[in-house]
């Protein structure tokens, strides 16, 4: 499967079995669950809070696309926004509505196609996506999406993945390499085997035609995910005795210093042109 062949259906049923981080960060649906659940996110993610804005927010009218568990979502819906959250499963969607409704929170939430959003041009003053769009069947289009419903002036947060990281040579080396498939290349490694199927990642260029059409101050950014480090759980595909010596030995202190172009997270953020 190549990442053009991937299908909606098959994105939507992957991510419908299990919201991204269900099955290792979330130990139970209840107040104190979720709060773990955000704890964890943002001690392994903590570039998180800043790159959303989340403190920037009382006011705007902010649209998430993929909402997941619904952690970011919370903090932009406690930091007073205007919010609206969509995400292609229903799962999500629900987590998210008993997450908000537990604390007290309030969200307009919807199952929606991030290819088709059900939005009018220029309804948002912020879009905020984080590991989403690079999912989606043809993530250009998605794009496009995110910025006709954002208004003239309004800001973009968008996080996908980076081609060129340690996870994606790591799936090389597992998938390819050691299976007699050198010449496998990491746009097939990404589509088979990081997450649904289809994923894709992007050079910072890619990355910035995008967008182009839409913006013109696009700052694209690259951040080692706690992937790239082997400093969380894997998913039950990438289990394995080879994966557990690894993380015992793998030198994070080093990666730190010389592989920051190397992190999973490409995080691009801009200004709509007017």
């Amino acid at each position: 499967m190549t990442a053009a062949a991937a299908k909606l259906s098959d994105v939507r049923d992957f991510w419908d079995a299990a919201s991204c981080g269900e099955d290792l960060l979330l130990a139970e649906e209840t107040v104190a669950g979720y709060a773990e659940q955000s704890a964890e996110r943002y001690r392994l993610e903590p570039y998180i809070p800043a790159f959303a804005g989340f403190a920037e927010a009382a006011g705007e009218r902010v649209l998430e696309i993929g909402v997941g568990l619904g952690a970011d979502h919370e903090q932009f819906a406690r930091a007073g926004a205007t919010l609206t959250g969509v995400d292609l499963t229903p799962r999500a969607v629900e987590h998210t509505r008993k997450r908000l409704a537990l604390m007290g929170l309030s969200s307009d939430l919807q199952v929606a196609n991030a290819e088709a959003l059900p939005f009018a041009d220029a309804s948002f003053d912020r879009v905020y996506s984080w590991g989403v769009l690079h999912h989606s069947p043809d993530t250009p289009k998605a794009f496009a999406e995110a910025l006709r419903v954002l208004r003239p002036g309004g800001q973009y947060r968008f996080m996908i993945y980076n081609k060129w990281s340690l996870i994606g040579l790591m799936l090389w080396g597992r998938y390819g390499l050691m299976r007699g498939r050198p010449f496998m290349s990491l746009a097939q490694v990404y589509a088979r085997y990081l997450e649904s199927p289809g994923t894709k990642a992007y050079t910072p260029a890619t990355a910035r035609a995008l967008v182009a059409a839409w913006s013109k101050d696009a700052s694209v950014t690259i951040e080692l995910s706690h992937g790239d480090l082997l400093e969380s759980g894997a998913g039950q595909r990438h289990r394995g005795l080879a994966l557990d010596i690894a993380r015992s030995l793998w030198p994070r202190a080093i990666l730190r210093r010389v592989a920051k172009r190397n992190g999973l997270f490409l995080l691009m953020k801009g200004t709509k042109a007017c």
